[in-house]
């Protein structure tokens, strides 16, 4: 998102100058140009309109692609066993390949063909997420119960507490390492990383592009009308991301390759896998319909005039604001020219790239030693590693923590959390509008906003439970026991080792890995119109023998998922109000020939010090809480259970965390505002005649420069 690099008034030159002679010769008596049509009704695709039309339309499709994947994070690390480290460091691998390339982006500027370099980025996103379902067709179809042969059942003998089953699960477990092997495995990851990273790269020239050439073609009055129409639109995108996620995640993982006998599962059973590959697919559709317009568009096409018919339709015409804008451009260069021989953005497209880099560090040192920037960038980074951390892993925490699926779990968040975020956003920026508030009253509202933030988290810590529960791998005090209920239920039992088919005696709340754990030897399956359910029954480690349920035990603080999803989507309205307000106080803080820049380098210090790591922190934290690994052919695969409490303190904590390092950094701010501010009124009150007229001196000098925050 860092902004083009390069003069804008060198750049609407040419677009400007055709535009006037079209005015002069239209307006000219006797001229012999009207009679051409083509000239007098352009192409739709020289209408900045359509334009900002298409680019909403792209920016909403490509950021629903680069959102996807956090929607369906759980579903991928059950599917390839990865862990939570493994698939925040994938999440993360977006952000790569955006990040290398994100100043060059500034560099080029407007030397190439943007609309058209806008299409082959969305053309590279397209392929990028055709990329990532290539595992789904090259593995092989998902056996939810890797110890059955191929000729049974899924879930059926393989299971139970039979002598015979020992052997049997030895001969799967190679025949499984010896298909699905270790390189296998590699290459599959390889494919997803490769994807992430293309992901990133196509998404460069998108907005940057975009948002200049809006600029530059659009009416002076309605460039921010655009951009904000533009950015309502693109908002969405993360939100659609989700509730895509939360259809096709109701949908099996092998809906194109469903086994004859049919699956016996229900999208509550802990090893569902829902059709993740299936939302890339539509997201990449999307992406390729949307760049088809781009290119269409010229390099260049005249400035809009419409402004000027609607606020002077009234008026004469022979007073054309294009040329009002030209005076006053004209005029004001020479005044500017002093103060933009520093201006990197000025002398960006005079430099080759070295020459560019070697001036870049410069102008990157001379802004962060600004302590307002540096705070406001240190602050925003807390807050955005608390957002990637939230949108990373919040499906899953639901998942855990209340037993929900990952499908309604996406859908709490597409449906509060997203839209309550994108009001804040829009509130923030009302309240800086309306109220007129100064870069003092824009540090109060952002410090207010962060510790309203930071009040309504507390509760989140006690808004869940313990974990039930499991034999054989947590006993908890006072619990209902186990396995030494019965000692020795299952010692006649050969059970696998890596199986995990979960069942759940209602009675005790106790869970057992497989039914096999659970001493159960013969199975019923309940058929209803809708759905059958499994049961197992003759279970000797269960009193009476069952029956019990297939699939894990429901959490007991489920209808705690509704208050807790309201808390944290409250708590993402209060942190996005302090998006605007703070955005000012780097415009405000910085030198004006340094603005352009300032916000490019605060783009890209939020993708490497947040949106990169921040995934991964948050992943390695959650695999912390593990208490039982699956493994996978000798490796350490997918958690299968986790310390609720561990878990819920940890991921809150950092959420917590984050939230509290930006809240010191904002009154840090504020602080600083309100000295400089003080020092500033101390001085306007001096009665010495001398020092009124060394400071009327002094301000006469910091003239070029923008006023102190």
């Amino acid at each position: 998102m860092a902004p083009r690099i390069g003069p804008v008034g060198e750049e609407l030159q040419v677009p400007d100058k055709d535009a006037k002679a079209m005015v002069g010769t239209e307006d000219t008596p006797g001229s012999k140009a009207s009679p051409n049509p083509q000239k007098l009704r352009p192409s739709v695709f020289h209408s900045i309109k359509f334009f900002v039309l298409c680019h909403s339309l792209l920016q909403l499709a490509q950021l629903m692609i680069s959102g996807y994947l956090k929607s369906s994070i759980s579903t991928v690390e059950k599917r390839f066993g990865l862990s939570s480290q493994t698939s925040g460091l994938l999440a993360a691998f977006n952000e790569v390949g955006n990040t290398a390339l994100i100043v060059f982006v500034s560099y080029f500027g407007s030397r190439v063909h943007r609309p058209r370099l806008i299409g082959c980025g969305a053309i590279l996103v397209t392929l990028a997420g055709i990329l990532m379902t290539v595992p789904h067709f090259i593995s092989e179809p998902y056996r939810y119960d890797r110890t059955s042969p191929a000729d049974m059942p899924q879930d059926f003998e393989a299971s139970l507490c039979l002598p015979s089953t020992k052997a049997l699960a030895s001969a799967s477990s190679n025949s499984s390492c010896s298909s699905y092997t270790e390189a296998r495995h590699l290459a599959v990851v390889g494919i997803m990383f490769t994807a992430q990273t293309l992901l990133g790269v196509g998404g460069v020239p998108i907005q940057p592009f975009g948002i200049s050439y809006i600029d530059d073609f659009s009416h002076n009055s309605n460039s921010p009308l655009y951009l904000g129409i533009l950015f309502a639109v693109t908002m969405m995108g993360p939100g659609m991301a989700y509730g895509l996620g939360s259809l096709m995640l109701r949908l099996y993982v092998d809906i194109d390759r469903m086994p004859e006998g049919g699956i016996n599962l229900t999208s509550k059973d802990p090893r569902w896998v829902g059709a993740w590959w299936l939302g890339f697919l539509i997201s990449a559709g999307a992406v390729a319909l949307a760049a088809i317009p781009y290119f269409f568009f010229p390099k260049e096409m005249p400035k809009e005039k419409q402004e000027l018919r609607f606020r002077r339709k009234g008026l004469a015409v022979s007073d054309p604001p294009v040329s009002k804008g030209e005076d006053s451009s004209s005029e004001q260069s020479p005044a500017d020219s002093p103060e933009k021989k520093d201006n990197l953005a000025q002398i960006a497209p005079d430099l080759t790239v070295i020459q560019f880099i070697k001036v870049f560090p410069r102008v990157l040192l001379r802004t962060l030693r600004h302590p307002i920037f540096l705070l406001v960038v240190l602050s925003q980074v807390c807050m955005s590693s608390m957002a990637a951390g939230m949108a990373t892993f919040l499906p899953k925490f639901l998942e855990r923590q209340f037993s929900v699926t990952a499908s309604y779990a996406n859908l709490l968040i597409g449906c509060l959390t997203i839209p309550l975020a994108i009001v804040g956003i829009v509130v923030g920026g009302i309240l800086v509008k309306r109220l007129r508030l100064g870069p003092v009253h824009c540090g109060t509202l952002c410090l207010l906003s962060a510790l309203c933030c930071l009040v309504l988290s507390t509760p989140l810590f006690f808004m869940g439970c313990s974990s039930h529960q499991i034999a054989g791998i947590s006993h908890q005090p006072g619990a209902q026991p186990g396995l030494e209920l019965f000692p020795g239920c299952m010692e006649s039992c050969s059970c696998p080792s890596d199986d995990f088919n979960p069942v759940c005696d209602s009675s005790s709340r106790v869970e057992y890995i497989t039914p096999c754990h659970a001493g159960c030897r013969s199975r019923v399956v309940q058929e209803a119109p809708d759905k059958s359910q499994v049961f197992y029954t003759n279970c000797s480690c269960v009193a009476g023998g069952g029956p019990v349920p297939a699939g894990s035990c429901d959490s007991a603080c489920g209808h705690l998922v509704l208050p807790f999803m309201i808390l944290v989507s409250l708590g993402a309205a209060l942190a996005s109000v302090t998006h605007t307000p703070s955005f000012m106080l780097i415009l405000r803080g910085v030198k004006k020939e340094d603005k352009t820049l300032a916000v490019g380098i605060q783009f890209m210090l939020m993708r490497v010090l947040a949106w990169m790591p921040s995934p991964v922190i948050h992943g390695s934290a959650i695999d912390t809480t593990c208490v039982y690994w699956a493994h996978s052919c000798g490796r350490q695969a997918v958690c299968r259970y986790y310390d609720h409490d561990l878990l819920r303190n940890r991921f809150i904590g950092l959420q917590f965390f984050f939230k509290t390092g930006s809240l010191a950094c904002f009154a840090l701010i504020l602080a600083i505002l309100r000295q400089q501010d003080k020092e500033e009124r101390t001085k306007a009150t001096i009665p010495n005649p001398g020092l009124q007229q060394q400071l009327l001196a002094s301000e006469a000098k910091k003239e070029p420069e923008e006023s102190r925050v």
